[in-house]
């Protein structure tokens, strides 16, 4: 698999994985601006730009748009993140020229026609009251609230409606201008295609973009804390988390390693405890979810309200007894987890091109798979007990629940409980 980039003089990228046994591609236009990047009275103004880019430009309509995509058996989408805003499309390796106009035109030309604006809006407020109605969406925006306090990666990627429906044309072309800067963009490419090619299409395509660097965006600082809300459901959707490593930190393979040995799958410890021995609930696992200055790690579980208490304490208990006797060999298995991952996402064009577009835009380099394999392969036992400890009774608890919560604890009862336990 061969893997280039190049630089354009407006200092746009362009990187590009070969897959030589394929017959499509995929390809998108990465953008490093995110919810994290709005001001208060912008919230949502990123996703609403996502929507927006597919409603018409000067030369197609939001119909041709569709039509010509999927004429050729193609297709489009797009997606909004708290650092990044990503636009691809998936094309038939005779169709890459195809796409890019597209994704170019969509990006460069976008009329925000006033009557699809609003429609648009209205579509979005369908999506945030979807989200208000669903625990396991509501509980996670609670989260990032509660960890992130009142900064604008504490805000929900969606905005709310009063935000939504108060942004204007004038605003996303502005923040387009703002933030759509050639160096903080990456056209990617994986599977049939054919490097200088892109490079040249791309060349006159994007010619357009500023070539002066946009701001960055503020840096974040975990705060930790709670959010909780009183719902008439049959469970208790409850998170809990704490602060981790960014996806930039030598640590943060120990933390996505100590992520799959608590709880990763069916062989890991809060699964086994929790679900198979004790029967508290029917999904547990842990995650970490890492930006490009700080981290989440945590355990989400739902459970009905009679159990929240007992949960809480064996999944405490579990937690703790992990950071003194975790073993060579559940380290082991989570790294063969890890690795396969990974490795498996080399056989997908659209994992695979995102994996190249966020590497370019965050550490400005592809890292090859065998410099991805070494450090997770690095990762002993030692390394992850002592990240576990580090962030489990270093810092400060965050919780977030929605249901049924008059006998779930609050996050300084839980911190207490886990200091006691250690």
């Amino acid at each position: 698999m061969s893997v280039r980039t190049t630089r354009l003089d407006n200092g746009l990228r362009v990187v590009t994985a070969e897959m030589s046994h394929v017959e499509t591609a995929s390809l998108g236009v990465w953008v490093k601006a995110g919810a994290r990047d709005e001001r208060p009275e912008q919230h949502g103004l990123s996703h609403l730009l996502e929507h927006m880019a597919f409603k018409g430009t000067a030369r197609r309509s939001a119909r041709q748009i569709a039509e010509e995509i999927e004429t050729v058996g193609g297709d489009l989408n797009a997606a909004t993140s708290h650092e990044t805003t990503a636009y691809y499309a998936r094309v038939l390796k005779e169709d890459v020229p195809l796409g890019l106009d597209i994704l170019s035109d969509i990006l460069r030309d976008s009329l925000f026609d006033g009557d699809e604006l609003r429609r648009e809006q209205h579509v979005i407020l369908q999506e945030i009251g979807a989200a208000l109605d669903d625990p396991e969406d509501l509980v996670h925006d609670l989260l990032q609230e509660a960890a992130f306090g009142n900064q604008p990666i504490g805000r929900p990627i969606l905005g709310t409606a009063e935000t939504v429906v108060a942004q204007d044309a004038a605003g996303l072309r502005g923040y387009l201008d703002e933030h759509y800067r050639a160096p903080e963009m990456i056209v990617g490419a994986a599977g049939a295609v054919d490097h200088d090619a892109i490079v040249g299409q791309v060349e006159a395509l994007f010619d357009t973009f500023d070539a002066a660097p946009a701001d960055g965006s503020t840096s974040a600082t975990y705060t930790g804390g709670e959010r909780r809300i009183e719902k008439d459901l049959s469970e208790v959707n409850l998170l809990v988390a704490f602060p981790a490593p960014s996806f930039i930190e030598d640590d943060f393979y120990a933390a996505r390693i100590a992520s799959a040995v608590l709880g990763g799958g069916m062989s890991s410890r809060l699964f086994q405890k929790v679900r198979e021995e004790r029967g508290l609930c029917y999904s547990i696992y842990a995650f970490n979810w890492a930006f490009s200055d700080v981290g989440l790690f945590g355990v989400s579980a739902a459970t009905g309200p009679a159990d929240i208490e007992e949960l809480l304490a064996v999944t405490s208990a579990e937690i703790v007894a992990a950071i003194g006797d975790i073993g060579a060999e559940e380290v082991a298995r989570a790294r063969a987890q890890l690795k396969a991952g990974l490795l498996m996402g080399l056989e997908s064009c659209a994992a695979r091109a995102e994996q190249i577009a966020r590497q370019t835009l965050f550490l400005d380099r592809t890292v090859p798979m065998e410099e991805l394999v070494a450090r997770i392969d690095s990762v002993d036992a030692e390394a992850v007990r002592s990240i576990l400890a580090r962030m489990i009774l270093d810092g400060t608890p965050t919780l977030a629940a929605v249901g049924p919560i008059a006998r779930l604890e609050s996050a300084a009862d839980l911190q207490a409980r886990l200091q006691k336990a250690a």
